[in-house]
């Protein structure tokens, strides 16, 4: 078994990365004593008093079981504490009145314990004297097997008469006289038998319990010369006829093979030797490996080691190894007094010779050695345990025969799941001192391959077993041998565990190999530096992988009996690696390590690296072009350290070798397919660190091939993947404008004539392209372009990105060209920086800056939404990033340029994105805001004109900056809604915040909700506050009319605005402003609309309308009563329902002589009826109310009017089903003469 829990059977180890490492911890061994013992004696306590409530009953038990699974991993601490729950629990057991249901509760309370403390702790406590022998048997007897409720009894009871069978009396003597007149007696022995054979056939965790007793029972003394043999006869009949094909043939072989097994274990061998051969032939006839499930397989490699070990005499090896003394007061004495010499282990020969080894053992070993193999970790860790014990009890020719068959296993001919087994072995073997020092050098050399063993299947790998149970193998070794023997092995070892310690994929294996370096260096004392690596490569450091790869590799490289080891380590394994993850932090690594060996570098491990990349394999012909691009950085960035020529670590052939990689790709058209993708990839990084080694290609054909190679990436981004394309992009853009940068330029600013030709226009025409990606290389690649490319030339590029950020119907759903169009325009203009007098095509100056924040103002205005979803929101993150950037970038050099107006709309546009409903989105625009409000320089705030900036200051303090968690809508919204009591952002918070009160998301909802009734409490007493709020909420209103993405979240928050009072000083005047102009507006929002939810919001904002006097009262009225009669059942429904609601709430608002009748109307009619049905009801409603019933006349031109009051009004002509204030009110068209009822 390794160091470290390993993943599950057949799991892949490709997630294994994926979660956070660094905060992973261990927790074992954090408490200190049992704590919770006063509430466990409560709860004991109170059994009794909850027996009669199911509830108390149940959280009683819940709260038993938690607390005792917090001792799971420290079980020890509940020793002292063991006796007094036992005993509590047993006097409701033992006593007599105690009711079934009580007797059952306190068993299940006992099993908890047993649970976390293990039965075989427990066991002692139970009562076993002569006196329970009877009780028990007959507890058990009237138990129900097939009572699933009570499981948890018969198990304990199995249990406590498991040790009531030690006692040390005749059982004959207990059972008096068995033949009484009448009657016939079944003898106490015959009755624990067959209480024993039926409970190990039943499904139940009884079935284990049975095992248990069977073992204690049928080995007794006075048992065993009756009993054993008719018990095994019948277990082996069972198992023959049981087939694991069947559940019940399933469960009857794991009740059969965990008797044997037990009684095998527990008897004496002289008892147990007659049957041992039938019991392994029929074992053997079984069939067992072929079954797949584990549980039996893993009994049966359990019970064949019981049986080897009963064909052999128990005795210690005198041949075995031996370290020391167990005492570590001895070891320490036997140091002190002199140093100890190797020893020498001779074969005694008296103690081999009439020695003889029964032929059952040669199959016994042979299972063993299968079981090495199995699929299951359970099983070949029983194997392995089997294979040492059985080796402990044979000669040493024939345990050296034994360790040769177990090195077999290590055979590339051999599936991961023997390698496994075979480390597992070897530890065992090692650690029970059956691995003589001769066998090491044969041992070490397959434990090494062990530690970087790793088979690709399919998209992931195996292997990470085998490399944490060699990590095993190697912590056992340290224990067990001395150092004197393990001296030879000692540069090795070190070296591969410290290459596994930090370059091993998965963080298990990492930590394990961690663990047996750490042992080794403390048992051992021998490993170089071991003191100085473990303290940097501890458990917790190698938990990241990125860290190991490049931070503590370079730590160890420091020291030189590990640099080549791990510098070949990284060029044979892990350059060729099948994770790309793996291969480009490989390559990163040798870029460090080669600083640390710079001749081994240049001569040794470059030209490999030359030759790996016209490998036939992918992998390796990635990693091989990755590691090139790394290593010759890497020995150019040193040779201008030391002020050396580059030629002193790079000669004329591997420059020419680093050239002809892109010809022999091209060539061989290695670009195409998924296999380009790497390709394109791993030669653009390659450009990229070449440009920045300043190799000496100017003016070379080569250049005009990467060129061609990142431009034709570039423009078939959408050929690529879309889980690679964005990596591929951003190497494509940066190897772009490396080669510019280092190739294209005379001098400090100046364009090469014999440059590229019109590559700024080349990218401005793909900017047009009809594929997005083509549109976001292209875009990123003019963003990344040097100053000196963009000079004479800036006018064009900003009006090209500026024209890929407009949204038309073509490009509607290109969200991510306009995004990168955004990041290019603020990277230009960092580019280019800034002169205020300066020429707008070459500067940002006063003739181009209003444009530029035109242009990211008016993206924050792009809500577009797909499949995807709000793809918008990626628009308004780049708009956002990049006004921070070019306001801080103007800030700094020419404040001037920022006037009043666009600070103004951009402070104003980030708080309304910082009240939006979007978590990430709105902590990026807060913390933006934040910082343009904060940010200064010497001479004072770098951001002028910003409105209310001591107001704004005193309410987003600088310590907000890191303290707030704008994520967290708890923290956000109480602060953006002091913005609200500012005339300038109140406008734009509201429309943020309506789409955030009105939204889905219940956190969201609930925080944004009670932020703004907390500022409009506060405003209730100053009436022209709240009628300004009034007037800014129904400008918003105004604006978005009819745009679904804020009115419908706006209504929603009238809706909770009305219902909650806010506006109720608003009603003491009739006929309020506000009020009609919110009429005339959700009238006009709901006019022709079909929308569902729209209409149903709608409903509840004329019911909270229903509270203002006046002459708008009759029209809210008229409303609802029209709504009544939709087309739509569910509107009719919620209408009437929402309008009794209102009636009960707002009763004042209907006479009440007619109040009773309106609601029973409503409340009595079926809605979802015809509307002809309906109708009169709507009608009468109207007559109550006061409200003229509705009235259809039609014109001669087809055009209708609607007569209220004695007036005609006017509108358009007729559609069918469709009203002026919605839908209508008849299913089909209604053409009857003037006058009639609607």
């Amino acid at each position: 078994m390794g160091l470290s829990e390993e993943p599950p059977a057949g799991a892949s180890e490709d997630g294994l990365e994926d979660e956070p490492e660094d905060g992973v911890l261990a927790h074992g061994g954090a408490l200190e004593a049992f704590g919770d013992s006063a509430e466990a004696r409560a709860l004991l306590g109170s059994l009794q008093a909850v027996l009669g409530d199911r509830a108390a009953r149940e959280g009683v038990l819940q709260r038993f079981r938690a607390i005792m699974d917090k001792y799971q991993e420290q079980p020890h601490l509940l020793d002292p504490h063991l006796e007094w729950m036992m005993n509590m629990l047993m006097d409701i057991v033992q006593d007599k009145t105690s009711p079934a249901d009580l007797v059952h509760l306190a068993f299940k309370f006992l099993y908890i314990i047993t649970k976390v403390r293990g039965y075989k702790t427990f066991l002692r406590l139970f009562p076993h004297e002569v006196a329970d022998v009877s009780p028990v048997l007959d507890m058990v007897t009237n138990q129900n097997p097939k009572d699933h409720e009570t499981w948890e009894t018969r198990y304990m009871l199995l249990l406590w008469l498991s040790v009531i069978c030690l006692i040390p009396f005749d059982f004959s003597r207990l059972d008096g006289n068995l033949c009484q007149p009448g009657q016939m007696r079944m003898s106490i022995m015959d009755r624990i038998l067959q209480i024993a054979q039926s409970y190990l056939v039943v499904s139940d965790k009884a079935r284990d319990a049975a095992a248990v007793l069977v073992s204690k029972f049928v080995t007794r003394p006075d048992v065993k010369q009756k009993v054993m043999a008719g018990f095994l006869d019948w277990s082996l009949c069972t198992l023959a006829r049981a087939s694991f094909q069947t559940i019940e043939g399933v469960i009857a072989m794991d009740g059969m093979l965990q008797a044997l097994a037990q009684i095998f274990k527990h008897g004496k061998r002289e008892d147990c030797l007659p049957y041992a051969a039938t019991v392994l032939g029929s074992l053997d006839r079984c069939g067992l490996p072929d079954s797949s499930h584990t549980l039996l397989r893993k009994l049966g490699v359990k019970l064949v080691q019981r049986l080897g070990l009963t064909f052999l005499k128990p005795r210690v090896a005198k041949w075995r190894y031996q370290r020391g003394c167990r005492s570590l007061a001895a070891n320490l004495q036997v140091c002190t007094q002199s140093q100890r010499e190797p020893q020498v282990h001779t074969e005694a020969p008296d103690s081999e010779e009439g020695y003889d080894v029964p032929e059952e053992v040669e199959l016994v070993t042979e299972q063993l050695l299968i079981g090495l193999k199995d699929k299951d970790t359970v099983v070949r860790w029983s194997a392995a345990k089997g294979i040492g014990r059985v080796a402990g009890r044979l000669p040493q020719e024939l345990a050296d025969d034994v360790v040769g068959s177990v090195l077999d296993c290590f055979s590339f001919q051999e599936t991961d799941d023997a390698w496994h087994g075979g480390c597992l072995a070897l530890a065992e073997l090692g650690r029970r001192g059956l691995l003589l020092p001769l066998r090491l050098p044969d041992v070490v050399a397959v434990i090494l391959k062990a530690l970087t063993y790793e088979e690709k299947r399919g998209a992931c790998s195996v292997g990470a077993n085998v490399r944490d149970a060699a990590c095993y193998v190697c912590w056992a070794f340290a224990r067990a041998y001395e150092p004197q023997e393990l001296k030879p092995f000692v540069a090795k070892i070190s070296s591969a565990l410290v290459i596994a310690t930090v370059f091993d994929r998965n963080v298990n294996c990492r930590r394990a190999a961690s663990a047996a370096f750490q042992e080794s260096v403390g048992r051992q004392g021998t490993f170089p530096h071991g003191i100085d690596i473990l303290t940097t490569a501890d458990y917790f450091a190698v938990g990241n992988r990125s860290n190991c790869f490049l931070v503590i590799s370079m730590f160890i490289a420091g020291f030189p009996e590990y640099t080549r080891p791990m510098i070949d380590h990284l060029l044979t394994v892990k350059i060729s690696h099948w994770d790309g993850v793996i291969r480009e932090l490989s390559a990163k690594a040798l870029c460090n390590l080669v600083q640390r060996a710079p001749e081994y570098g240049a001569t040794q491990v470059f030209p490999r690296l030359l030759s790996m990349t016209r490998s036939p394999d992918l992998h390796t012909r990635h990693g091989a072009v990755l590691a090139c691009a790394e290593v010759t950085h890497s020995l150019c960035a040193l040779a201008v350290r030391q002020d050396r020529p580059v030629t002193d670590y790079l000669d004329e052939t591997a420059v020419e070798g680093l050239k002809q990689i892109h010809q022999q790709l091209c060539a061989r058209q290695l670009y195409r397919g998924l296999g380009g993708e790497l390709m394109r990839q791993a030669v653009c990084v390659l450009i990229e660190k070449l440009s920045h080694s300043r190799m000496p290609f100017r003016g070379d054909a080569v250049l005009d091939g990467w060129q061609w190679l990142i431009k034709d990436t570039l423009r078939h981004l959408h050929h690529i993947s879309s889980h690679s394309r964005q990596q591929i992009k951003e190497a494509a853009v940066s190897a772009l404008a490396a080669l510019c940068s280092e190739y294209y330029t005379e001098g400090p600013g100046e364009a090469d004539c014999a440059g590229p030709e019109g590559l700024v226009e080349q990218c401005l025409a793909e900017l047009q392209s009809p594929e997005e990606m083509t549109r976001c290389g292209f875009s990123l690649a003019l963003g990344a372009l040097p100053s000196f490319l963009l000079r004479g030339r800036l006018q064009q590029v900003l009006a090209g990105l500026g024209a890929v950020t407009h949204i038309s119907p073509e490009n509607v759903s290109f969200a991510e060209s306009r995004r990168d169009a955004l990041k290019a325009i603020a990277k230009v203009c960092q580019t280019v920086g800034v002169r205020a007098e300066g020429a707008p095509d070459e500067v940002v100056c006063r003739g181009n800056v209003t444009q530029i924040y035109h242009t990211l103002l008016a993206c924050l205005r792009d809500y577009t939404t797909d499949s995807r979803g709000d793809v918008g929101a990626w628009v308004r993150e780049a708009a956002m990033t990049s006004l921070m950037d070019l306001t801080l970038l103007l800030g700094r050099d020419q404040p001037e340029l920022i006037e009043a107006p666009i600070c103004q709309q951009v402070m104003c546009c980030l708080a309304q994105q910082a009240s939006e409903k979007i978590d990430h989105f709105r902590a990026h625009a807060a913390r933006v805001f934040m910082t343009l409000l904060h940010a200064a320089g010497p001479a004072g705030p770098t951001v002028p004109h910003v409105p209310h900036r001591g107001e704004l200051e005193k309410l987003f303090p600088r310590s907000d900056m890191a303290s707030v968690n704008w994520v967290a809508p708890s923290q956000a919204f109480p602060r953006i809604t002091r913005l609200l009591g500012l005339p300038t952002y109140r406008y734009h918070v509201l429309l943020g915040l309506a789409v955030s009160v009105g939204g889905l998301t219940e956190s969201t909802v609930r925080h944004s909700t009670q932020s703004l009734f907390a500022h409009m409490r506060g405003i209730q007493n100053a009436p022209r506050a709240l009628e300004s709020f009034g007037e800014a909420l129904l400008q918003v209103f105004e604006d978005n009319l009819l745009n679904y993405r804020v009115s419908v979240p706006l209504l929603r928050m009238l809706d909770q605005v009305l219902a909650h009072g806010c506006f109720d000083t608003l009603t003491v005047e009739e006929d309020h402003p506000f009020c009609v102009k919110l009429l005339a507006l959700c009238k006009a929002e709901i006019r022709k609309s079909k929308d569902v939810q729209k209409l149903r919001s709608s409903v509840a904002v004329f019911c909270g309308m229903v509270r203002f006097p006046g002459g708008v009262r009759g029209k809210v009225l008229l409303q609802l009563l029209l709504l009544l009669c939709h087309p739509f059942p569910v509107i009719r429904k919620t209408t009437a329902s929402q309008m009794y609601e209102m009636l009960l709430t707002y009763g004042d608002t209907v006479g009440t002589d007619v109040l009773d009748e309106v609601m029973a109307v409503l409340s009595g009619t079926a809605w979802d009826e015809e509307l002809h049905l309906v109708r009169a009801q709507r009608n009468h409603l109207c007559d109550l109310l006061g409200v003229p019933r509705p009235q259809l006349v039609p014109k001669e031109n087809s055009a209708h009017r609607w007569v209220k009051s004695g007036r005609t009004v006017q509108e358009p002509p007729y559609l069918p089903n469709t009203w002026p204030w919605g839908h209508g009110t008849d299913t089909v068209p209604c053409r009857k003469v003037a006058g009639r009822q609607c």
